[in-house]
């Protein structure tokens, strides 16, 4: 199939700006292990080091704990005002706790606002052996869940985060984990932005230091152990905005949030990630030969973004490229050419084009006469 160009090159997706944007300085100098920062909607790395270096996460790992809890409150599993009784083995557990008491249940609810706020290893063995009877089997579904996300470096063996010498992550395996949390489960996402938690008569500030000096600062999840050194995933909101930064093995609490406001900063001050194409809006209705419809809706299941160095948004361009003869059946979803993104005239980034809705093949008087018009196209 030959393709065809739709749009010209010359098509501005955005009202023009002066055209010497400046590029982005280099990233600050970070005082940690390892570090990511990303753009939440476009998923572009701004900046890292060692982001796929094997690390131990501590509590970090509760990101994935919460993402297995969430998801078996969404499917029923869970109930939020179902209460659980923590076993001897969460109520011995080490390290920091929500205080859970053996003779008095807590509710689901409560014990998500202990693990998130609290970062309670209790409330962590509760929940995993509710949902999946064991820790052991819980820790399981831990690995399961993040092969399907594809964090390519990861592998758990508790709950809790707790050192294990086979349990370990990566910068980017953190990043990838938060972006799911944020986009899977916005009802839940809130709880990351309390800045404190009271539960049996004890009330426990959130660690993370940047939820009480940022007001944009919403989330996400602090760790700590003497091996793992401190650790901290932060998210930004910023005109519409959001960056994600993952942060591995500072010194101190005061450096992990000193240096991730860093991160986050450059994230937010020297890039901006504008809006390339609205889910479900059509960009084009080409022709379908031999279809119960004579056109077809193509475009994106979902919004695509680019993230771009200040001041460059005015610059882009787009092709819409169509293979075609398109002919019918065409299934929902199905890829029948391409965007091309250009700034200042050079490829950006190319992006699969697909049907909005399915066209099934029209009857034969229709098929007969669509085959004479394309031995004549």
């Amino acid at each position: 199939m030959k393709s065809v160009l739709i749009a010209a090159a010359a098509a501005l997706l955005y009202a023009s700006v002066p055209a010497a944007a400046l590029p982005a300085p280099q990233p600050p100098e970070i005082a940690a292990r390892a570090y990511l920062l990303v753009d939440f909607q476009s998923g572009a790395t701004l900046a890292a080091r060692d982001p796929d270096t094997r690390v131990e996460p501590a509590s970090l790992t509760k990101l994935m704990t919460a993402y297995l809890t969430f998801k078996a409150v969404r499917e029923g599993r869970l109930k939020l005002d179902q209460q659980l009784t923590v076993s001897e083995k969460g109520w011995k557990t080490e390290g920091s706790r929500m205080f859970l008491d053996p003779k008095k249940p807590a509710t689901v609810a409560e014990l998500i606002r202990g693990m998130i706020v609290q970062s309670g290893n209790d409330a962590c063995i509760t929940l995993a052996e509710a949902i999946a009877g064991s820790e052991a089997t819980f820790a399981e579904m831990m690995n399961q869940e993040a092969r399907r996300l594809g964090m390519k470096g990861s592998r758990y063996m508790n709950s809790t985060g707790l050192p294990h010498p086979d349990h370990y992550t990566t910068a980017r395996d953190l990043a990838v984990l938060s972006g799911a949390i944020i986009r899977e489960f916005p009802e839940f996402y809130p709880i990351y932005s309390l800045k404190e938690y009271r539960y049996n008569n004890i009330t426990q500030p959130n660690r993370n230091l940047l939820l009480f000096r940022d007001p944009e600062v919403d989330g996400m999840k602090t760790g700590h152990t003497e091996s793992a050194g401190f650790c901290l995933v932060a998210t930004k909101r910023h005109q519409n905005r959001r960056v994600v930064s993952v942060l591995l093995g500072a010194r101190s609490e005061k450096i992990r949030a000193e240096e991730s406001a860093k991160l986050l900063g450059y994230g937010v001050q020297f890039f901006e990630t504008p809006k390339l194409f609205t889910g479900g809006e059509a960009l084009a209705k080409p022709q379908v030969y031999k279809g119960a419809s004579d056109t077809v809706a193509v475009g994106f299941d979902s919004d695509r973004y680019v993230t771009l160095t200040r001041g460059q948004s005015g610059r882009l361009q787009k092709q819409i490229v169509l293979r075609e003869p398109l002919i019918a059946p065409l299934a929902k979803g199905q890829q029948v050419g391409s965007v091309r993104v250009l700034l200042d005239g050079r490829p950006l980034l190319e992006l699969p084009l697909t049907t909005l809705a399915a066209v099934p093949e029209a009857g034969w008087f229709g098929r007969s006469a669509d085959a004479v018009k394309l031995w004549f196209r």
